[in-house]
């Protein structure tokens, strides 16, 4: 049989083929430093950073306002979008997206708002006569500005920003006719309705909501936002220590003895008004105007420039009613596009989420480019989560869905469709405690993302506190529910006060387990607050509520739950304690349908990644076909047939270094430095004979075993079972019984639960298992039942082998079985091994204790820096004429070792008086002079110890 080496044609095609991919990659550009080398083609952006002269305070100072110009050509007029920030950051957080829309063809104009930065003056609020004349003072800029395309005299300009800036956006529109178009984000329509919401419906409302996210509160105080307004208050309050990218005081140009006061750069009056709110946890008259007074509310009439209002999903400051209550306010007549769009104040406020949107936007306005931004008249767009089918919104899965209607759902007249989802529930008593504490815990402004990484159980066990809610539950959908908008409920309530502060929610219930909900998600981690005044304690009062404006589907199995509570950690709650019963009337809840047509999911894939990829799929083709003509090569053997193992040649190559010179080495057929595990191996073992693999540490036995069994696919060579050659899922091994590096068990179960689940796992009849034959013959049997984990190591290394035995194989290979077991159950070891061959099967032993060795094998192959280097019966290795073990008289070794030293031969004491003799005469003179000497001998073996061979077989001279 021919020995084959080298590298095999299938490896040298499949490492050309990848070779060729990995050259491949640089002219694609998907290696490392192709995207910075294309990012640095891009036109360089120049800006200029100047002060423009803002609107002077109430007493006459002069206030200034950082500003930056971008462009990416100053000599070409383009139309021009001023970036307005968010509340509390500076002109710089627009420079990114300004960069990439000086890129787009823009001249873009970002400004810090008054009171932040390098901006002097103080902070309004976005009050229109403050905020929003900036920005029209920043459009007069924009006019006398070269960089800027003017038509009729007039700059051509559009309004963006998001939060705060949003705001602005609005004011920007509703003041200056010269806005062609307005891009405002995540931001609010009533400041005070934000701040102090009120989702107690007034008489006039109805029992539908007139739009999607309609909500009309009554004309009471709603519930103080503690949480997020204290932390829009603090980033005022630290708005004087940050500077502009051109320098300067923040505490000059009008802000200056504010800015050093305990309000900051607040207004006097806006400071003064906040702090007695704070304290008391309801807005004054006077609070109340002033942040109607600020934004957009009731100032929207006058606006012509068409509008892309954007709002987000993720958003307890300013939810989906804002953006509907602005949209409703927009005239008939203006051209107007809502998005509803993941993100928001709890998740991330910023543009590069609709990036294609607003530019799109203003292309169509600024550039006169019909066909970019989508359809604008009425249109409306949602995005829901569609890994929300496992009870999760949001969290990895597949990519949400946006849903597209060509209208507002309410706007232009029609009806909302609604559709009412019944909920079960009586009549409930909750307690609102004393101070409001302990609260629920549905959402911690700044943490929103983090808390809904844990909106699950434990989620609701903080949101839903016992005695303190009141629970409302759907049964189990049979359907998908969409719940896009803000829904309706009727509730009951009977108070022990005449002030109440109610809580209500949706949560979206996974099915029940051990008695809890597997899951539970709020949606958006929205409630909606009630404040109930006017009430007559002991009589009952009907409140109409408007749900949280929210957007989420509720998965098949799941359950809707409405849940009332008294107390929610981000609001400011009842100041006395206070009990409630809280009923739900008119039978469920109302929901808003929203339809819609879902866009196409596109297949956004890198061109280059698809070349890589299909490179990479037609070399594993190439070597799927190549690795079956290779099998096809190696045929069955027909007289082979009964012989149990021939091995023919095997080799094993294995690479310490990789890489591209690696390939490139092994395809060119160069230098490089591999390892050759099994080098040329080929080795036959007999039905009956218990064969045993002997070599040092590294000799290359257990790769051999491993390459039996088809674990891992030899470089050369072959290998035959019963004549049929052996491969990685090759039947044949079905014939094959191994224990090679331990067998796994699982320590819980016991051994024949190991054993059964072993066989099963094979897809084999239980009848073939021949369980009790095998367990006989390991010597297991007392022991099956007991848990593994109990077990010693011999048991263990004896279950192992009853585990190669299951089936009863033709063949049986074992790696170290005797590892780690006492000399008792080494001898009981031994003991099987034998007993298995003598069935007329065949057992390959690989093992490095030569006295067992020895004792249990009938035949030997010895291994040597991965080559076979000796192979024979065991009697014919260990026979010498010259060496002898003599066993004598009790009493006798003594006087037999000074005889034999006498006679020049060299004798040295073994145990039970027997005396081991190298000699060069043969040993019937040795046995000769003993007897005549009157020494009695016992007995006389001629075999050599199995080490002496071993060790001269492994003496560097005979290893090569």
């Amino acid at each position: 049989m021919q020995e084959r080496r080298g590298v095999p044609p299938v490896r040298r095609v499949l490492l050309l083929v990848t070779g060729l991919a990995l050259a491949l990659l640089p002219l694609l550009g998907v290696l490392p430093g192709t995207a910075t080398r294309a990012a640095a083609d891009e036109a360089p952006v120049v800006e200029t950073d100047l002060f423009v002269p803002g609107t002077p305070e109430p007493d006459g100072r002069p206030v200034r306002l950082d500003v930056a110009l971008l462009t990416t050509d100053p000599s070409v007029p383009r139309p021009a979008i001023v970036l307005a920030h968010g509340f509390g950051g500076t002109k710089a957080d627009s420079i990114p997206l300004g960069r990439t829309l000086a890129r787009a063809g823009y001249t873009v104009i970002a400004y810090t708002a008054r009171g932040f930065g390098a901006s002097g003056g103080l902070i309004h609020l976005d009050s229109p006569d403050y905020e929003g004349r900036d920005v029209v003072r920043i459009i007069d800029f924009a006019a006398g500005r070269p960089e800027v395309e003017k038509r009729g005299g007039n700059p051509v300009v559009g309004v963006a920003g998001a939060s705060y800036g949003g705001g602005a956006a609005l004011l920007a529109a509703e003041l200056d006719p010269r806005v062609d178009a307005v891009v405002p984000a995540y931001t609010w329509n009533d400041l005070a309705q934000a701040l102090f919401p009120q989702n107690a419906l007034s008489a006039d409302a109805g029992t539908a909501p007139s739009t999607a996210a309609d909500v009309p509160p009554d004309d009471s105080p709603g519930v103080f936002k503690q949480r997020w307004t204290s932390l829009l208050f603090l980033s005022g309050l630290g708005a004087g220590s940050r500077t502009g990218s051109s320098g300067g005081s923040t505490a000059g140009d009008g802000g200056g003895s504010a800015a050093t006061s305990s309000c900051g750069r607040f207004a006097p009056a806006l400071c003064a008004d906040y702090q007695k709110a704070a304290a008391s946890g309801r807005p004054d008259a006077a609070l109340l105007a002033l942040l109607r007074a600020s934004g957009p509310t009731g100032r929207l009439s006058g606006v012509r420039a068409p509008t892309l209002l954007i709002q987000g999903e993720d958003d307890t400051l300013f939810g989906l009613d804002q953006a509907d209550a602005t949209f409703r306010e927009l005239p008939a007549s203006t051209l107007k596009r809502m998005v509803w769009t993941t993100g928001g104040h709890d998740a991330g406020i910023d543009l590069d989420g609709v990036l294609d949107e607003v530019t799109g936007w203003f292309d169509r306005y600024l550039k006169d480019q019909p066909g970019t931004g989508g359809e604008p008249d009425q249109g409306f767009r949602y995005t829901i989560a569609q890994d929300s089918l496992v009870g999760r919104d949001g969290d990895g899965g597949r990519p949400p869905e946006k849903v597209s209607l060509d209208r507002y759902p309410g706007l232009s007249g029609d009806p909302v469709p609604t559709r009412t989802l019944a909920l079960t529930g009586g009549s409930q008593p909750v307690l609102a405690p004393p101070g409001g504490s302990p609260a629920a815990l549905t959402n911690l402004p700044g943490t929103g993302q983090a808390l809904a990484a844990v909106a699950s159980l434990g989620g609701y066990q903080l949101g839903v506190l016992p005695g303190q809610s009141a629970t409302f539950t759907s049964a189990a959908l049979t359907s998908p529910l969409r719940m896009v908008g803000a829904g309706r409920a009727r509730l009951q309530v009977t108070s022990s006060s005449s002030d109440l502060t109610l809580f209500v929610s949706a949560w979206d219930l996974g099915p029940d387990r051990n008695g809890r909900p597997a899951t539970a998600v709020l949606p958006g981690l929205a409630v909606a607050p009630l404040r109930l005044t006017g009430l007559t304690p002991g009589r009952p009062t009907t409140v109409e509520v408007a749900l949280p404006a929210v957007v989420h589907q509720v998965p098949i199995g799941h359950r809707v739950q409405l849940v009332v509570s008294t107390t929610d950690q981000a609001y400011a709650g009842s100041r006395t304690g206070a009990t409630a019963t809280v009923g739900l009337t008119g039978g469920g809840v109302l929901l808003p349908q929203v339809g819609g047509v879902a866009a196409p999911t596109p297949l956004d894939v890198p061109i280059a990644l698809v070349v890589v990829v299909a490179a990479l799929v037609l070399a594993a083709a190439v070597g799927l076909v190549l690795l079956w003509l290779r099998r096809r090569a190696v045929h069955p053997v027909a007289e082979l047939a009964d012989v149990p193992l021939v091995v023919d040649g095997l080799v094993k190559t294995y690479n310490p270094r990789r890489g591209p010179s690696r390939l490139w080495g092994r395809v060119s057929g160069g230098s490089t430095d591999a390892v050759r595990a099994v080098d040329g191996v080929s080795l036959r073992a007999e039905a009956g004979q218990v064969v045993g693999l002997l070599g040092p540490n590294g000799a290359g036995k257990t790769t051999v075993l491993r390459m039996l069994v088809g674990l891992i696919r030899p470089d050369g060579g072959a290998i035959w079972v019963n004549g049929r050659p052996v491969h990685a899922g090759a039947d044949v091994l079905g014939e094959v019984g191994a224990f090679i590096e331990g067998p796994g068990f699982l320590p819980h179960l016991t051994g024949r639960q190991n054993l059964a689940g072993y066989w099963a796992a094979t897809g084999r009849p239980e009848a073939e298992a021949h369980l009790e034959e095998a367990l006989e013959i390991a010597g297991l049997v007392a022991a099956l039942d007991r848990r593994v984990r109990g077990y010693s190591q011999g048991m263990r290394q004896r279950l192992g082998i009853a585990q190669a035995m299951l089936g009863l194989p033709d063949l049986l290979l074992l790696d170290e079985p005797t590892n780690g077991l006492d000399p008792p159950q080494i001898r009981a070891m031994r003991q099987v091994l034998r007993d298995y061959a003598a069935t007329g099967r065949t057992v390959v032993v690989s093992s490095h204790l030569l006295a067992e060795v020895q004792q249990t094998c009938s035949d030997v192959v010895v291994m040597n820096r991965g080559r076979v280097v000796l192979t024979g019966s065991m009697d014919d290795l260990t026979a010498g004429d010259h060496v002898a073990l003599i066993g004598v008289g009790p009493g006798e070794r003594d006087r037999a070792l000074a005889l034999l030293a006498a006679r020049g031969w060299t004798a040295e004491p073994e145990a039970d008086d027997r005396i081991r003799v190298v000699a060069a005469e043969d040993r019937s003179v040795l046995v000769a002079a003993l007897v005549e000497a009157g020494i009695g001998v016992d007995f006389v073996d001629g075999r050599q110890p199995l080490e002496d061979v071993f060790m001269g077989l492994m003496s560097p001279g005979a290893a090569r």
